[in-house]
Protein backbone atom coordinates (compact mmCIF):
# COMPACT_ATOMS: atom_id res chain seq x y z
CA UNK A 1 0.00 0.00 0.00
CA UNK A 2 1.72 3.42 -0.94
CA UNK A 3 2.23 5.71 1.78
CA UNK A 4 1.91 8.91 0.07
CA UNK A 5 -1.01 11.38 1.68
CA UNK A 6 -4.18 11.73 -0.88
CA UNK A 7 -4.45 15.53 0.79
CA UNK A 8 -1.69 17.38 -0.32
CA UNK A 9 -1.28 19.49 2.42
CA UNK A 10 -0.92 16.49 5.10
CA UNK A 11 1.38 14.71 2.50
CA UNK A 12 4.05 17.70 2.12
CA UNK A 13 4.19 17.65 6.45
CA UNK A 14 4.45 14.03 6.41
CA UNK A 15 7.67 14.10 3.63
CA UNK A 16 9.65 17.26 6.31
CA UNK A 17 8.92 14.95 9.02
CA UNK A 18 10.85 11.98 6.52
CA UNK A 19 13.19 14.52 5.70
CA UNK A 20 14.31 15.81 9.68
CA UNK A 21 14.14 12.05 10.82
CA UNK A 22 16.81 11.69 7.66
CA UNK A 23 18.64 14.37 8.04
CA UNK A 24 17.89 15.81 4.71
CA UNK A 25 17.45 19.88 4.42
CA UNK A 26 13.95 20.37 2.60
CA UNK A 27 11.87 23.30 3.01
CA UNK A 28 8.50 23.92 2.03
CA UNK A 29 7.31 26.99 -0.86
CA UNK A 30 3.70 27.89 -3.04
CA UNK A 31 0.83 27.92 -1.74
CA UNK A 32 1.02 25.31 0.30
CA UNK A 33 3.79 26.78 2.11
CA UNK A 34 1.57 29.86 2.57
CA UNK A 35 -1.25 27.49 3.53
CA UNK A 36 0.65 25.89 6.68
CA UNK A 37 2.15 29.26 7.63
CA UNK A 38 -1.61 30.63 8.78
CA UNK A 39 -1.47 30.22 12.59
CA UNK A 40 -5.27 30.00 12.43
CA UNK A 41 -5.95 28.80 9.00
CA UNK A 42 -6.70 30.56 6.04
CA UNK A 43 -10.10 32.95 5.68
CA UNK A 44 -12.57 30.88 3.57
CA UNK A 45 -11.90 33.66 0.49
CA UNK A 46 -8.54 32.52 0.35
CA UNK A 47 -8.55 28.36 0.60
CA UNK A 48 -8.14 26.62 -2.82
CA UNK A 49 -7.64 23.31 -4.01
CA UNK A 50 -3.51 22.83 -4.41
CA UNK A 51 -2.12 20.53 -7.08
CA UNK A 52 1.51 20.02 -6.19
CA UNK A 53 3.98 20.39 -3.87
CA UNK A 54 7.42 22.44 -4.26
CA UNK A 55 10.79 22.12 -2.04
CA UNK A 56 13.84 23.99 -1.63
CA UNK A 57 16.58 22.04 -1.24
CA UNK A 58 20.67 22.80 -0.05
CA UNK A 59 23.15 22.89 -3.00
CA UNK A 60 24.99 19.32 -2.39
CA UNK A 61 21.78 17.80 -0.71
CA UNK A 62 20.62 16.44 -3.97
CA UNK A 63 21.88 13.06 -2.98
CA UNK A 64 19.59 12.67 0.16
CA UNK A 65 16.75 14.01 -1.25
CA UNK A 66 16.50 11.67 -4.34
CA UNK A 67 17.28 8.71 -1.93
CA UNK A 68 14.45 10.58 -0.03
CA UNK A 69 11.75 10.42 -2.39
CA UNK A 70 12.61 7.00 -4.06
CA UNK A 71 11.79 5.67 -0.27
CA UNK A 72 8.56 7.46 0.20
CA UNK A 73 7.67 5.99 -3.29
CA UNK A 74 8.48 8.98 -5.82
CA UNK A 75 9.36 7.85 -9.42
CA UNK A 76 12.09 10.35 -10.52
CA UNK A 77 12.02 12.18 -14.05
CA UNK A 78 15.70 10.37 -14.34
CA UNK A 79 16.45 12.37 -17.76
CA UNK A 80 15.76 15.74 -16.72
CA UNK A 81 17.01 15.03 -13.07
CA UNK A 82 20.54 13.86 -14.84
CA UNK A 83 20.12 17.12 -16.82
CA UNK A 84 18.93 19.62 -14.72
CA UNK A 85 20.19 18.06 -11.19
CA UNK A 86 22.25 20.94 -10.05
CA UNK A 87 19.16 23.69 -10.07
CA UNK A 88 15.73 21.25 -9.95
CA UNK A 89 14.54 17.71 -9.62
CA UNK A 90 11.37 16.49 -10.59
CA UNK A 91 9.59 13.43 -9.28
CA UNK A 92 6.05 12.17 -9.80
CA UNK A 93 3.23 10.39 -7.16
CA UNK A 94 1.62 8.25 -10.01
CA UNK A 95 -1.20 7.30 -7.49
CA UNK A 96 -2.39 10.70 -7.23
CA UNK A 97 -1.48 12.24 -10.34
CA UNK A 98 1.26 14.96 -8.53
CA UNK A 99 4.38 16.49 -9.68
CA UNK A 100 6.72 17.56 -7.03
CA UNK A 101 9.61 19.96 -7.47
CA UNK A 102 12.33 20.41 -5.58
CA UNK A 103 14.49 23.56 -6.03
CA UNK A 104 18.55 23.29 -5.33
CA UNK A 105 19.76 26.28 -4.08
CA UNK A 106 17.43 29.01 -5.37
CA UNK A 107 14.18 29.28 -6.75
CA UNK A 108 14.13 30.33 -10.63
CA UNK A 109 11.42 30.70 -13.26
CA UNK A 110 11.09 34.25 -14.05
CA UNK A 111 13.94 35.69 -11.99
CA UNK A 112 16.27 33.93 -9.73
CA UNK A 113 15.80 34.06 -5.65
CA UNK A 114 19.08 33.41 -4.17
CA UNK A 115 17.67 30.64 -0.65
CA UNK A 116 20.84 28.91 0.20
CA UNK A 117 21.66 30.99 3.27
CA UNK A 118 18.20 31.66 4.04
CA UNK A 119 17.17 27.58 4.61
CA UNK A 120 17.93 27.32 8.36
CA UNK A 121 15.93 29.83 9.45
CA UNK A 122 12.69 28.54 9.25
CA UNK A 123 12.07 24.50 10.08
CA UNK A 124 9.09 23.95 7.81
CA UNK A 125 8.63 26.72 5.09
CA UNK A 126 11.00 29.61 3.53
CA UNK A 127 10.89 32.66 5.32
CA UNK A 128 8.05 34.64 4.93
CA UNK A 129 9.68 37.24 3.00
CA UNK A 130 10.64 34.38 0.39
CA UNK A 131 7.68 32.90 0.21
CA UNK A 132 6.09 36.09 -0.88
CA UNK A 133 9.25 37.21 -3.53
CA UNK A 134 8.45 33.59 -5.39
CA UNK A 135 4.28 34.49 -5.49
CA UNK A 136 5.19 38.38 -7.39
CA UNK A 137 8.09 37.34 -9.04
CA UNK A 138 6.14 35.72 -12.17
CA UNK A 139 5.81 37.78 -14.92
CA UNK A 140 2.55 36.82 -15.98
CA UNK A 141 0.50 37.08 -12.79
CA UNK A 142 -2.53 34.51 -12.12
CA UNK A 143 -5.24 34.36 -9.98
CA UNK A 144 -3.91 32.06 -7.63
CA UNK A 145 -0.68 33.75 -6.85
CA UNK A 146 -2.78 37.07 -6.31
CA UNK A 147 -4.75 35.10 -3.63
CA UNK A 148 -1.55 33.12 -1.89
CA UNK A 149 -0.21 36.46 -1.95
CA UNK A 150 -2.84 38.41 -0.45
CA UNK A 151 -3.22 35.20 2.15
CA UNK A 152 0.11 35.63 3.15
CA UNK A 153 -0.31 39.45 4.03
CA UNK A 154 -3.40 38.71 6.06
CA UNK A 155 -2.06 36.86 8.37
CA UNK A 156 1.52 38.58 8.88
CA UNK A 157 3.08 41.95 10.05
CA UNK A 158 5.26 43.91 7.63
CA UNK A 159 8.39 44.29 9.55
CA UNK A 160 12.28 44.40 9.32
CA UNK A 161 13.01 40.74 10.66
CA UNK A 162 12.58 37.15 9.83
CA UNK A 163 10.09 34.83 12.40
CA UNK A 164 6.33 36.10 12.29
CA UNK A 165 6.49 39.09 10.49
CA UNK A 166 7.93 39.25 6.60
CA UNK A 167 11.03 40.69 6.41
CA UNK A 168 10.60 44.19 3.82
CA UNK A 169 14.18 44.81 4.26
CA UNK A 170 15.44 41.52 2.85
CA UNK A 171 12.85 41.73 0.14
CA UNK A 172 14.34 45.44 -0.76
CA UNK A 173 17.92 44.25 -0.71
CA UNK A 174 17.20 41.55 -3.01
CA UNK A 175 14.91 44.44 -5.37
CA UNK A 176 18.05 46.83 -5.17
CA UNK A 177 20.20 44.24 -6.91
CA UNK A 178 17.91 43.21 -10.24
CA UNK A 179 16.06 45.80 -11.48
CA UNK A 180 14.31 43.05 -13.70
CA UNK A 181 13.19 41.49 -10.39
CA UNK A 182 11.92 44.89 -9.02
CA UNK A 183 10.23 45.88 -11.91
CA UNK A 184 8.15 42.00 -11.79
CA UNK A 185 7.93 42.59 -8.36
CA UNK A 186 6.28 46.17 -7.68
CA UNK A 187 4.52 45.57 -10.31
CA UNK A 188 2.64 42.51 -9.77
CA UNK A 189 2.58 44.22 -5.73
CA UNK A 190 0.31 46.89 -7.41
CA UNK A 191 -1.68 44.09 -8.90
CA UNK A 192 -2.18 42.70 -5.70
CA UNK A 193 -3.62 46.14 -4.21
CA UNK A 194 -6.09 46.54 -7.40
CA UNK A 195 -7.88 43.20 -7.05
CA UNK A 196 -7.80 43.18 -3.36
CA UNK A 197 -11.18 44.48 -3.88
CA UNK A 198 -12.20 41.18 -5.34
CA UNK A 199 -12.23 39.13 -2.09
CA UNK A 200 -15.09 39.07 -0.01
CA UNK A 201 -12.93 40.45 3.58
CA UNK A 202 -14.17 43.12 6.39
CA UNK A 203 -13.57 46.21 5.32
CA UNK A 204 -10.78 46.43 8.57
CA UNK A 205 -9.22 43.24 6.90
CA UNK A 206 -8.84 44.55 3.71
CA UNK A 207 -7.64 48.17 5.09
CA UNK A 208 -4.77 46.32 6.69
CA UNK A 209 -3.50 44.12 4.07
CA UNK A 210 -3.64 47.44 1.85
CA UNK A 211 -1.32 49.32 4.40
CA UNK A 212 0.94 46.12 4.42
CA UNK A 213 1.42 46.42 0.86
CA UNK A 214 2.05 49.51 1.28
CA UNK A 215 4.60 49.14 3.71
CA UNK A 216 6.38 46.42 1.67
CA UNK A 217 6.56 48.96 -1.85
CA UNK A 218 7.44 52.36 0.40
CA UNK A 219 10.52 49.75 1.86
CA UNK A 220 11.27 48.58 -1.71
CA UNK A 221 11.68 51.70 -3.30
CA UNK A 222 13.55 53.17 -0.28
CA UNK A 223 16.49 51.01 -0.37
CA UNK A 224 19.43 52.51 -2.15
CA UNK A 225 19.62 50.92 -5.84
CA UNK A 226 23.04 48.93 -6.71
CA UNK A 227 24.54 50.18 -9.79
CA UNK A 228 23.79 47.18 -11.42
CA UNK A 229 20.53 48.45 -10.82
CA UNK A 230 20.53 51.75 -12.12
CA UNK A 231 22.97 50.81 -15.49
CA UNK A 232 19.87 48.78 -16.72
CA UNK A 233 16.87 50.57 -15.48
CA UNK A 234 17.88 53.05 -18.30
CA UNK A 235 17.29 50.74 -21.00
CA UNK A 236 14.04 50.17 -18.98
CA UNK A 237 11.22 48.18 -20.81
CA UNK A 238 12.66 48.07 -24.35
CA UNK A 239 14.91 44.85 -23.65
CA UNK A 240 12.82 41.76 -21.27
CA UNK A 241 13.50 42.01 -18.27
CA UNK A 242 12.65 38.26 -17.02
CA UNK A 243 12.75 34.85 -17.85
CA UNK A 244 10.05 32.89 -19.91
CA UNK A 245 9.17 29.36 -18.91
CA UNK A 246 10.28 27.62 -22.06
CA UNK A 247 14.23 28.91 -21.10
CA UNK A 248 14.03 27.56 -17.27
CA UNK A 249 15.04 24.31 -17.03
CA UNK A 250 11.72 22.22 -17.89
CA UNK A 251 9.47 24.98 -17.87
CA UNK A 252 5.99 24.42 -16.13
Amino acid sequence: MSRIAADVVAEGERLLGRAVQEGVVLRLLGGVAICLRAENGLPAVFERRYADLDFVTSRGGTGGVVSLFRAEGYEPHVAFNALHGNERLLFFDEEHGRQVDVFVGAFRMSHAIPLGDRLGLEPVTLPLAELLLTKLQIAELNEKDVGDALALLHGHPVGEEDGASVNAARIAELCAADWGLWRTFTGNLAACHERLGRYDLPEAERREIAARIAAVAERVEREPKSRGWRLRARIGERKRWYETPEEVAGGP
